[in-house]
């Protein structure tokens, strides 16, 4: 496998620390903050650990918030293989193991949906509350109006190997930054975020780990498909959707959990947690503290 990736030198919230932590064969790149129970937050693409920049604060302040760089993203080993859900589940179960936690609220976007999904549906023990947005699980029924068009465009591109990461080299600036404006309805992140997630997209080593989630769907879709037909979701969970995934999340998810409430975020692009932080805390921190409360 190759090495990690080098940590970006932008500044990062008051209050956490960013630690190495072996777990699965990798090394992630993990910010941490706050003291208490322990919430967990997946990233997605093209983001880092920072596209929780504007929640971490707040959830530190009742939480033992762990966000780490996912396999082979940002600061962490960029391996060789393992981008599937079920082995991402398992860094994050290992990633919790290493800090002692023995139970986390899991909280995923994106790509980092399947594998917070697997987790709990593996490890309901260890999984107090579920929290999954903008994404879709595997070939699930609910998702048919939104795929009625077929999936985006760049899902095919990005999952020919070798082509992407070729075509985009040297171009990256421009094409993270599509996606970044596309994510916030042209608001545009920070320049600091910006520049982070460029830095951790940039070079044909960190895309081709970026675009092996996407090469790795179908195996992935099969890791979800098996697990929804040996057992149900019965961690208490929410989905969240905003454009363009909105309901669908949670219509595949209704016929398999038994504890979920669904929600949309009005006028929100796909990166909830930078686009409207206030209005993601305004679902997050009820949810999270229901079951803490004595």
């Amino acid at each position: 496998m190759s090495g990690p990736a080098s940590s970006s030198s932008e500044c990062r919230p008051a209050g956490v620390e960013l630690r190495r932590i072996a777990t699965n064969g990798v090394e992630l790149n993990v910010a941490i903050a706050g003291e208490g129970p322990a919430v967990l937050l997946l990233h997605g693409f093209p983001h880092t650990w920072q596209v929780w920049d504007d929640v971490i604060g707040r959830l530190a302040e009742r939480y033992r918030v762990v966000a780490p760089d996912m396999r082979g993203f940002g600061a962490s080993t960029r391996a060789a293989d393992g981008y599937d859900a079920g082995s991402l589940a398992t860094d994050a179960a290992g990633l919790l193991d290493a800090l002692g936690e023995t139970s986390a609220a899991v909280v995923g976007i994106d790509a980092g949906s399947p594998p917070a999904f697997l987790l709990a549906m593996r490890r309901p023990g260890l999984v107090r509350r579920l929290v999954v947005m903008e994404s879709l699980l595997g070939r699930l029924p609910g998702a048919e109006e939104l795929l009625a068009g077929g999936p985006p465009w760049w899902f095919g591109f990005h999952a020919e190997p070798g082509l992407a990461e070729n075509v985009l080299s040297g171009h990256e600036a421009e094409y993270v930054g599509w996606f970044l404006n596309s994510g916030t309805h042209g608001r545009g992140v920070r320049p600091g975020i910006r520049d982070a997630f460029v830095s951790a997209y940039t070079g044909g080593e960190a895309l081709r780990c970026a675009f092996s989630y996407y090469r790795a769907l179908h195996t992935s879709a099969q890791q979800i498909q098996d697990a929804v037909e040996s057992a149900r979701l019965t961690v208490p969970t929410m989905a969240i959707g905003a454009h363009p995934v909105g309901a669908a999340l949670e219509r595949q998810l209704r016929p398999v959990a038994d504890h979920l409430e669904g929600h949309v975020v009005e006028d929100c692009g796909h990166i909830i947690p930078l686009d409207r932080p206030e209005a993601l805390l305004g679902l997050l921190e009820p949810f999270l503290v229901a079951d803490l409360r004595t």
